[in-house]
């Protein structure tokens, strides 16, 4: 799945267009490197998030097309 997509669908962004703005901008890091909205994303893959001056970090647990508000919560680990 797309990362603008996954960081949607796992509800660390609201909506896509500003997740594709944040990876655009270079605020979202995919293990160690800055990435793209097209990249890939993997069970096991870290993301760090920039929002302005506070940051996210999380672990990819699952990467799944459909969800809900319950199931968005078993998609990350936040560490």
């Amino acid at each position: 799945m797309r990362l603008d997509k996954y960081l949607k669908v796992s509800r660390l962004i609201k909506r896509r267009p500003v997740a594709n703005e944040a990876c655009d901008a270079g605020r979202v890091v995919v293990n160690g490197k800055v990435a793209r909205a097209s990249l890939e994303v993997k069970v096991g893959d870290i993301i760090e998030i920039a929002f302005g001056n506070k940051s996210v970090k999380v672990e990819v647990l699952n990467v799944v097309e459909t969800y809900n508000k319950e199931e968005a919560k078993e998609l990350i680990k936040y560490l």
